[in-house]
């Protein structure tokens, strides 16, 4: 009933503004402003309603109109004497009575306090667009998004627009692999951030947010931009909450739970989650070996392996909101992650001679087991001034991490025959030890009406010891492998500072901003007393310009400079020996790779319809790629023949491509977005090795490939109250110097249905549909082919259950859509 007498209060306000068009184009015009929030935490109300009644005659509303995304307001009308009412559903309205307007005046901030008897009544349909299309990024909604319901954050950005996870957990953007990663603003402590977003529950996402040119205020790391993962934080006065419980096959079991408790002076939130789950996988390699001088084959191998990754973790934080005073908050975070589990790796090689003869089957085990942790600390202080938008924000984290992993390796030789093989037993243990900190400020201060600097600092300091132990059982006794065994630390200490300025005049705003990081790097090989420190210092500089042709339509182009250092496993020489003739080795020399990035977007809305496209075009310096060669390694004294894959800096990568983003609503049951992206990759730069003779070979790495990216999302209200998700992504093949990467097909899809009056929900949904996420390459070399495939995951099969107590399945947010939009439109607010 209430929500029916403010539609027709609208509707009354909407008829009298016609009918007193032509009354008041004849009478003195003046200008009213100010700026509504919300009375608890100052934040503004977007898009509440201003509606001005004669004093004589109040029932019938003469002018009004609607706040902006900020709470802004700006009101013409005639001189005169007015009541002056200012609305927002589950808000308590507040009345100005007999104001005497008779010049342009500014009424201020006006504060409504939430009503809570009208709050328990009003029931929201209206749901946030899965995809959130705005000029300089996109912002993905995790809460609405039933595909990802019991899985990991790689699961959440592998259904993001622009964003792809390959089977190895490895994250893209654009198709681009230097891409950075935070979580709520800040580097995630972790060691391996892959392995951190596989434990990460999907459920404590509320957002994620795809930058794919920032500005100058945020780290210049990641070449390929920016994705800033936004974890739940209950906003709504009192207690309130969510509870998530799945079960899949296979076996994927967890629970997650988001609590928050808030009054008028804390806020007290906190998630717990816990997950079991098994991880099936497989991997095939057929290698055929060629005679260097003739091009004749000598041999093949087959390689098969099967892995059941089992992980059992538990993700926890704490923390509060102190509002010190109406314009202090202070928040402060505690987290706790651990993980234990194990990946038995079953190996078996074929190898055969030249006439496909079987000479020899080894098999080699791998049981792995693997126990992780993470305490981190976070402290977030804002102090906001007396004018708008005037505000000082200071950060502090702190992390420590670590990551052991322990191997036993036997190696059988099931078929005798082979002189060439190595047996016996090994075993590794991989020690990670790494401390992280990080301290920023950032002073925000607003010049006139449309204007802003912006300054601050940002240190971030890391050490990483890696202690990697190879040992062999000879003669009855273990005897150190010294082929492999090696201690790297990892030392980084940034320091950047930066500024920027914004302005907007008329319908063309920009912003200018440079950044300048100096970098203290050192990396210390005990083992081989190889000690190399790398100091740099860089200036990043940033340009945002944009012009909106109106309402629904705008253009931008944007620069920013980017930096990619090599870190964890693109650094360390040996992590992992599952297989002895497949080898992925690190390169301790690595160098950082500089890029310029240039993006040119164009943004159109229409009623149900959202067209989002941009050209960009990105140019690395020292890019970095996968070299892969053939070595003779010794494996318990047999020298044995071993692919080998290591990244090098090898010159130029330019990458030009076109991305198009998608939204449309062809009914009010049917939700459609897409993305498409085609990319033109061109390599320069060259690479020389020692080849099995001793001689030197070069690499031509000189390569232009094609390639593009697609993915579809629907979503539709069935009857009976069904919810149906389904997507499809398709990864194009690509080629490169040695080789190519055949196109991967994967669908998704998930039915929900709410119950238990609204309060919770069932989700049934299907990861890899058809089975057929799999990674398949093609490597050419002049001393053999090879054949690989590689499934990370097989299907999995997850059913969800999900509780909300005393929360509205689709609560109002803080920064709460205007009435009728799918999408914000705008750009990057000043400051980044």
């Amino acid at each position: 009933m209430k929500n029916l007498k403010f539609a027709i209060s609208l509707l009354l306000l909407f008829v009298s503004l016609l009918s007193s068009a032509q009354e008041r184009s004849q009478a003195k015009k003046v200008t009213i402003t100010g700026k509504i929030t919300e009375k608890l935490s100052a934040q503004p109300l977007a898009y509440a309603t201003v509606s001005l009644h004669k004093s004589e005659n109040p029932e019938v509303a003469v002018a009004g109109g609607l706040a902006d995304e900020n709470g802004n307001f700006t009101i013409e009308v005639n001189a005169g004497t007015y009541d002056i009412k200012f609305e927002f559903i589950s808000f308590k309205a507040i009345e100005l009575k007999s104001q005497s307007i008779q010049t342009d005046k500014n009424l201020g901030t006006v504060a409504l306090d939430q009503d809570a008897e009208m709050l328990d009544a009003v029931e929201i349909r209206a749901e946030r667009s899965t995809v959130e299309i705005k000029l300089d990024k996109k912002v993905y909604n995790v809460g609405s998004d039933m595909i990802v319901k019991g899985g990991s954050v790689s699961d959440v950005l592998d259904n993001v627009p622009s964003v792809s996870v390959d089977v190895e957990g490895n994250v893209s953007l654009r198709g681009n692999e230097n891409v950075r990663i935070l979580i709520d603003g800040r580097p995630s402590g972790g060691v391996n951030i892959a392995d951190v977003l596989k434990l990460l529950p999907a459920d404590s996402v509320d957002k994620v947010e795809v930058i794919t040119n920032p500005s100058a205020r945020y780290d210049a790391e990641g070449g390929g931009g920016i994705l800033n993962i936004i974890l739940k934080k209950g906003k709504n006065q009192g207690i309130n909450g969510i509870v998530t419980l799945s079960t899949g096959d296979p076996a994927n079991h967890g629970f997650t739970g988001n609590v928050n408790y808030k009054t008028e002076n804390f806020n007290l939130f906190t998630t717990q989650g816990y997950s079991y789950r098994k991880g099936p996988g497989n991997f095939l390699n057929n290698t055929e070996y060629l005679d260097q001088e003739t091009g004749q084959t000598t041999g093949f191998l087959d390689e098969r392996r099967n892995n059941e990754r089992l992980n059992k973790s538990y993700n926890g934080n704490f923390g509060f909101d102190w509002y010190l005073d109406k314009s202090t908050t202070w928040t402060n975070t505690v987290g706790y992650r651990r993980s234990t589990g194990g990946n038995p790796d079953n190996v078996f090689q074929y190898r055969y001679d030249a006439d496909r003869n079987l000479t020899s089957i080894v098999n080699r085990f791998n049981s792995e087991d693997n126990k992780d942790t993470n305490l981190d600390f976070s402290s977030n202080f804002i102090k906001k001034f007396a004018k708008e938008g005037h505000q000082l924000t200071v950060d502090f984290l702190v992390s420590k991490s670590k990551d052991d992993d322990n191997s036993g390796i036997s190696t059988d030789e099931l078929l005798e025959g082979s002189a060439n093989v190595p047996a016996g037993d090994q075993r590794t243990t991989s020690l990670q030890d790494q401390t992280r900190t990080m301290i920023q400020a950032d002073y925000v201060l607003p010049i006139g009406e449309k204007s802003q600097f912006e300054a601050g600092y940002r240190g971030n300091f890391t050490e990483l010891l890696t202690d990697y132990n190879v040992e062999n059982f000879q003669n009855g006794l273990w005897v150190n492998d010294e082929t492999f065994t090696n201690s790297l630390e990892y030392v980084e200490n940034i320091n950047a500072l930066y500024t920027s300025f914004g302005s907007k005049i008329n319908k063309f705003s920009y912003l200018l901003g440079l950044r300048w990081e100096d970098s203290n790097i050192q990396i210390n090989q005990f083992t081989t007393a190889d000690f190399n420190t790398k100091k740099y210092n860089n200036f990043f500089p940033s340009a945002f310009v944009a012009y909106e042709f109106g309402e629904s339509s705008s253009v931008s182009l944007s620069y920013s400079r980017r930096i990619s250092r090599p870190r964890s496993r693109s650094i360390n020489p040996f992590s992992s020996l599952s297989s002895n003739v497949n080898l992925f080795t690190g390169n301790p020399d690595l160098d950082a790779s500089l890029t310029d990035s240039f993006d040119l977007g164009f943004l159109k809305k229409w009623s149900q319809f959202t067209f989002n496209t941009s050209m960009y075009f990105n140019r690395t310096n020292d890019a970095v790629q996968y070299v892969r060669n053939t070595e003779t390694i010794d494996f318990n004294n047999v020298p044995t023949e071993v692919l080998v894959t290591r990244p090098v800096n090898i010159g130029v990568e330019d990458r030009f491509g076109f991305e198009f983003t998608l939204s449309y609503t062809p009914y009010k049951w049917w939700k459609l977005n897409s993305n498409f992206n085609l990319f033109r990759n061109q390599t320069k730069g060259s690479y020389a090795y020692l080849d099995l003779d001793g001689n030197e070979e070069l690499i031509d790495f000189s390569n232009t490939a094609y390639s593009w990216f697609a993915r579809i999302n629907s979503r539709i209200n069935l009857p009976l109250g069904i919810d149906w998700q389904t997507n499809a992504t398709y990864n194009a093949p690509q080629t490169n110097a040695q080789g190519r990467s055949k196109g991967i097909l994967a669908a998704n899809l998930a039915f929900s249905k709410d119950v238990l009056k609204d309060k919770a929900t069932i989700a049934l949904n299907v990861n890899d549909l058809f089975n057929s996420r799999k990674r398949i390459t093609e490597t050419n070399l002049p001393t053999q082919n090879a054949y690989t495939e590689m499934q990370w995951r097989e299907r999995q099969v997850t059913l969800t259950f999900t509780y909300r107590f005393n929360k509205q399945k689709n609560e109002r947010e803080k920064t709460a859509k205007k009435p009728g939009s799918d999408s914000d439109n705008g750009g990057e607010e000043y400051g980044g």
